[in-house]
């Protein structure tokens, strides 16, 4: 009997301090599912130099460098955690393309949330946000205190942002099973509004508008859930609506949460998945990590 090939973990690295805490937190999580890591640094000195003139000369400058920067995060991945098998890979193109096309094989792809550059904090990094947008399997970006501190978990809470029509979504059975993993408790979140234009004086009629936007709220969680709670019986959750916006009750909770889940809706086209406003405002300002799932 063919035996079925493990999908990787793949983290992307650049050489940065950041994308060495993505090592840790990627290597933990390697360990944690019991799958291989793959580190890749997506380099371009083959389309400065040319290919035949690298093959002229050997082995460039440039090589030497992609080199050292694979092999000392691979030397952090097995010093962190001996027990998970990694493998090492430069690659002679951009890192948005190259990271997308690694995503295709991938069980996850963890990417720092900033690289090397003076003007990396403005940019996310763009490379983050963009593969985020354009791969097809979940994408982790570590944002906030976590990016520092490897895949350690401090609250023992998994936090899942739930949207509209995300019965038994991609997203909904990541965080059930993100959860069991870790041991931590699911928190399902529905943001909830009631538009100003819905509101009255009327002293009889006040509540009635907000009542309902509420109660809708609840069927959508409820709906959502159901499947996955079913399947994952052993995952403890809570289930809660939030009044406000979906961007600020995720952000508001996720300072007291190890990962945030939020969907990516594939809108069709060539340029395949492409991020809300809530999945981009909180890859930009989560307090912890941001796990990106695309539909299926």
């Amino acid at each position: 009997m063919e035996k079925v090939m493990e999908k990787p973990l793949v983290v992307g690295v650049d050489g940065s301090d950041e994308s060495l805490h993505a090592v840790d937190w990627a290597a933990d999580e390697a360990a944690l599912r019991g799958v291989p890591l793959r580190l890749v640094f997506a380099s371009l000195w083959e389309r400065y130099e040319g290919a035949s003139l690298a093959q002229g000369l050997g082995r460039t400058s440039e090589q030497l460098f992609d080199d050292r920067i694979v092999e000392a995060a691979d030397r952090r991945a097995r010093g962190r955690r001996p027990e998970v098998r990694t493998e090492t890979e430069v690659l002679p193109d951009a890192p948005v393309p190259a990271l997308v096309r690694e995503a295709r094989t991938a069980a996850l792809v963890v990417l720092g949330s900033r690289g090397r550059g003076a003007i990396a904090e403005l940019l996310l990094g763009s490379v983050s946000l963009a593969v985020a947008a354009h791969a097809h399997c979940p994408v982790v970006v570590l944002r906030g205190r976590h990016d520092r501190s490897g895949g350690g978990a401090t609250h023992g809470r998994v936090l899942l942002g739930v949207g509209e029509g995300e019965d038994g979504s991609a997203a909904v059975r990541f965080a059930f099973q993100e959860a069991g993993r870790r041991g931590a408790v699911l928190e399902a979140v529905r943001a909830w509004r009631c538009p100003a234009y819905e509101t009255t004086d009327h002293p009889l009629m006040a509540g009635e508008p907000a009542r309902l936007h509420e109660e809708g709220a609840v069927k959508v969680l409820e709906a959502a859930m159901t499947d996955a709670a079913t399947e994952y019986r052993a995952v403890e959750v809570h289930q809660r609506t939030a009044e406000g916006t979906a961007r600020k009750v995720l952000l508001d909770a996720s300072a007291s949460a190890d990962l945030l889940v939020v969907g990516a809706r594939r809108r069709g086209g060539h340029f395949g998945l492409q991020l809300g406003r809530v999945a981009h405002t909180v890859l930009h300002h989560s307090a912890c990590p941001v796990a990106v799932v695309p539909g299926e």
